[in-house]
């Protein structure tokens, strides 16, 4: 049995706020949530530091509060869930501004930059039903795949055995630089910390096909 809340006792709208949304990991379930996931294997995966058992908790915190709902298996977002999103993005943007400095070796996770990554893929110009992307790193030894299968996208962790049309590869701290948007891809070229390998007709597109962190939108 979950032991009772702690609550901030104060008849207050931030208070009762915090008393929903204040425990540890509910706003990064809530981001995950925003950007579409819906599955708990797949939220699970996109939070690596969170236990299955919290994130079970969490969630089932969430929708006894009225924030989220479970339809079929899935988690979406009620009225009220949908209604943080200007919330979650402003405080993106006030981290971005304000707490956000250079990445600590710490942070620097190749499976969870993968995993964002490959949800972000937009390959609706490129030819053919089936595109692949091979992901390696100049110091890591982490590789990742993704396939997209009629605009559908994977990331596998081994080789599936298809042809790869185009390699990536890069410094971990530079794509992650690039990702959100605090290094331009352009930039990052020019000085050999990205590289691309393939038919210039993908390649010139690669920018477009990769995405960025939809948090490099957050409105200043």
């Amino acid at each position: 049995m979950e032991s009772e809340r702690l609550t901030y006792g104060q008849y207050c709208p931030l208070s009762r706020a915090l008393d929903v949304l204040g425990e540890r990991w509910s706003f990064l379930i809530l981001r995950d949530l925003t950007l579409g996931t819906t599955r708990f294997n797949d939220l699970s995966r996109g939070l690596p530091g969170l236990s299955r058992s919290l994130l079970a908790k969490r969630l089932r915190r969430l929708v006894a509060d009225g924030v989220v709902e479970r339809l079929d298996g899935a988690y979406l977002l009620t009225d009220a869930g949908r209604a943080l999103q200007p919330v979650l993005w402003g405080l993106g943007e006030w981290g971005s501004r304000w707490a956000f400095g250079d990445p600590q070796p710490t942070e620097l996770d190749p499976d969870l930059l993968a995993w964002w990554m490959h949800a972000r893929l937009d390959t609706p110009d490129w030819p053919g039903h089936r595109h692949v992307i091979e992901l390696t790193f100049a110091d890591h030894p982490r590789r990742f795949w993704f396939v997209i299968e009629r605009g559908t996208p994977s990331v596998c962790r081994t080789d599936a055995g298809y042809a790869v049309d185009v390699v990536r590869r890069a410094e971990l701290a530079a794509l992650y630089l690039v990702w959100l948007g605090r290094l331009t891809l352009s930039a990052a070229l020019r000085d050999g910390r990205v590289t691309c390998q393939g038919p210039a007709a993908l390649t010139r597109r690669l920018g477009r096909v990769l995405r960025l962190s939809p948090l490099v939108a957050a409105p200043a």
